[in-house]
């Protein structure tokens, strides 16, 4: 089904009906327009994984545990995710995006905004990201986090060409992308804010995950990450900040004065001991993600529900649908899901399960199943890449 194809959606068993052209809501269609019946099921807009990393989609096909238990978070990055990013290649990249774009497209997640990094394999590697997401029919933004980490200012400047070089289509637009702070220097951290003002694009970023982050923005002379990024007038507005776990108050209003987007990822948060991020209770503009794990936004849903009971936080409502107001944003779309104007980008669940997925007017998935490729040949692929994969990270 192409995406200039005509399509009414409906009625579900609640009497919706949608009607979709050119990739968008419209307010109604022709009765003789080719029909998806769905009588016994709801529809529903597709969710956002709001900030994730696609690259890491073998991790579940057994990544080995690193020889010494990591005893905090910057050696949670040592010891496993930088030396995973270091090991990957073509092939393996697109094996963990092939089997992450379609395990997210099953689970009713219709948009991925993606941070990147493979040191090893900088210029391509959005291009593999991008034709995997065409192919496979998922929404995304995509960036590659420029670094310094391995190689110097030579590496950080690879990466943000390789976000330049990124080509915008219908499904897929191009971020600027910084890892993090305390892996880039100030000169760095300048060129991305113009680069996105030059694109007219915003920053993709990780800002406040762990208290390492922040004291190494005040040893460089700042009050924080997020002032650091203000101060040298990269703080682009509408720019994604990812976890601000340690963020302050006033740090927060600032993010709110710039309108920028504030991601909870916490699962992540969790699993990595970085704390709870309560303080983004007071953003105006806060999204959920799941920072590499899968991408089945009602699990980390049910995560964000459960974290939140447990610490008292009565702020975390709408973050899921708040993901689809900031896609809807970098695309020029209609803010309101399902609307006219609004992306084509929708789910019809039956029984609680998903039933059909539509992305821009395109059937992704039906019945259950991916339309767009073999979930058998995905995963078969994902396991042999896998294998090697973790020969790489040994050799390291």
């Amino acid at each position: 089904m192409a995406l200039s194809d005509e399509l009414i959606i409906g009625p579900d068993r609640t009497g919706r009906v949608v009607s979709l052209r050119d990739g968008l809501v419209v307010a109604g269609l022709p009765d003789a327009t080719l029909r998806l019946a769905c009588p016994e099921g709801e529809i529903l807009p597709g969710a956002v994984c709001a900030h994730t990393h696609i690259y890491s989609g073998l991790v579940p096909y057994g990544m080995p545990a690193p020889a010494e238990a990591p005893q905090n978070f910057l050696q949670i990055l040592r010891r496993i995710w930088w030396r995973l990013d270091r090991a990957l290649d073509a092939d393996t990249l697109r094996a963990a995006a092939e089997d992450y774009v379609a395990k997210a497209l099953l689970a009713g997640t219709t948009t991925l905004i993606d941070h990147h990094e493979s040191p090893s394999l900088i210029a391509g590697s959005l291009a593999i990201l991008a034709e995997v997401c065409e192919r496979l029919g998922m929404r995304a933004l995509l960036c590659y986090g420029a670094t310094e980490r391995n190689f110097g200012a030579d590496e950080a400047g690879r990466g943000l060409a390789e976000c330049e070089s990124l080509v915008d289509t219908s499904l897929v637009r191009g971020l600027i992308g910084l890892h993090a702070g305390f892996t880039v220097s100030d000169e760095t951290i300048r060129a991305a804010g113009e680069l996105a003002r030059q694109r007219k694009t915003v920053l993709h970023v990780h800002v406040a995950e762990d208290n390492a982050d922040v004291a190494d923005a005040r040893a460089r002379g700042y009050r924080g990450p997020l002032e650091r990024l203000r101060s040298l007038d990269a703080l682009v507005p509408g720019s994604i900040l990812a976890h601000g776990v340690h963020l302050g108050a006033d740090e927060i209003h600032a993010a709110n004065a710039a309108d920028c987007w504030l991601i909870h990822n916490p699962r992540s948060n969790e699993g990595n001991r970085v704390g709870y991020a309560k303080v983004l209770g007071g953003g105006r503009r806060v999204a959920l993600g799941t920072d590499g794990w899968n991408a089945d936004m009602a699990e980390e849903q049910a995560a964000l529900d459960r974290l939140g009971r447990q610490n008292d936080d009565k702020t975390i409502g709408g973050r899921l649908a708040a993901g689809q107001r900031l896609v809807a944003e970098r695309f020029g779309a209609a803010t309101a899901a399902l609307a006219p104007g609004a992306l084509a980008d929708l789910v019809i669940r039956q029984n609680g399960r998903v039933r059909h997925v539509l992305v821009g007017g395109r059937l992704v998935i039906a019945d259950g199943g991916l339309v767009t490729g073999s979930m058998e040949e995905i995963a078969e692929t994902a396991r042999k890449q896998a294998d090697r994969l973790w020969k790489r990270m040994e050799a390291l």
